[in-house]
């Protein structure tokens, strides 16, 4: 029997450890689609991403944020490229982050593994204690969902409380610790446990004693590439056979259409572009 995170794995297999952040803003919408609906203009800017690059890569994930700043344009236009990468059976993170308890987070997890903005993973927050993660555990039981749980982030203030000293140990390895117990609990059915991490790309040092301390759990690695993370740090927090994780790119695969002069007509094709070099440079190939 195979889970959610089990699929995903099955997917870097055979395509690769990429994933797409869809984080679209009104600004990279080419002009000839300026007189549409906002909502039209941002699905129709994932549209043309998606078609070009889901036979290269793992997954998607569309951050949240991004369209929730236009109101239910921005909500219609998340519940659009949602159903369209699940109509072509592309596997989605959707970045929410949150971080709740009880029966609030029993909501919160009603509405992004049910309905409208149904998706296969979410990202959510630790920080705020373990019963923060706890009302998703039936979605993880079932084996149809999962999540990606913060530990340590790829911003420079991650410090600020990731770093301070619990136990003779940087407080987010007391946290790790604590989902991966967790983590061992839950009953997917599945090989891989559907509770995975979130583990930046742009901690060089750390990188190797993360993932040997959390060797069993899947990683979602942010920071690749904009914000500086390398594919020498990524390779790092992979395991021996390389398939216990994927690498999230966002602004690098969307805007590169940016550095062409005729960019704006060939967004996906760049995008495709972006994808190709950045497997290049992970597997140097």
């Amino acid at each position: 029997m195979t889970n959610i995170m089990d699929c995903l794995y099955e997917r870097v297999n055979k395509k690769s450890h990429i994933c797409v952040g869809l984080d679209t803003k009104l600004e990279y919408v080419p002009a000839s689609d300026h007189h549409l609906a906002i909502g039209d203009q941002l699905f129709n800017f994932n549209k043309r991403i998606i078609d070009e690059t889901a036979d290269l890569v793992a997954c998607f994930k569309p951050q949240i944020a991004y369209y929730e700043a236009h109101g239910l344009e921005g909500m219609m236009a998340y519940k659009k490229t949602l159903d369209y990468l699940r109509s072509k059976d592309l596997l989605v993170i959707g970045d929410i982050k949150r971080s709740d308890i009880a029966s609030t987070a029993e909501m919160y997890a009603k509405a992004h593994f049910e309905g409208d903005f149904e998706v296969d993973f979410v990202t959510l927050n630790p920080y705020m204690g373990f019963d923060s993660i706890e009302p998703y555990l039936p979605y993880f039981n079932s084996g149809e969902k999962g999540a990606f749980v913060l530990l340590r982030t790829s911003n420079p203030g991650a410090k600020d409380i990731e770093m301070l000293n619990h136990a003779d140990e940087p407080l987010f390895m007391t946290v790790g610790h604590g989902l991966k117990k967790m983590s061992e609990e839950i009953n997917s059915g599945g090989k891989i446990s559907p509770l995975g991490l979130v583990v930046g790309a742009t901690h060089e040092r750390e990188a190797e004693k993360i993932r040997s301390s959390f060797k069993e759990m899947f990683f979602l690695i942010p920071g690749y590439g904009a914000q500086g993370g390398t594919a020498d740090i990524v390779r790092k927090y992979l395991d021996d056979d390389l398939n216990m994780g994927v690498i999230n790119s966002s602004r690098g695969i969307i805007t590169h259409f940016k550095k062409f002069d005729d960019g704006e007509s060939k967004i996906g094709a760049y995008a495709r572009e972006a994808v190709l070099n950045m497997k290049r440079d992970i597997y140097g190939e």
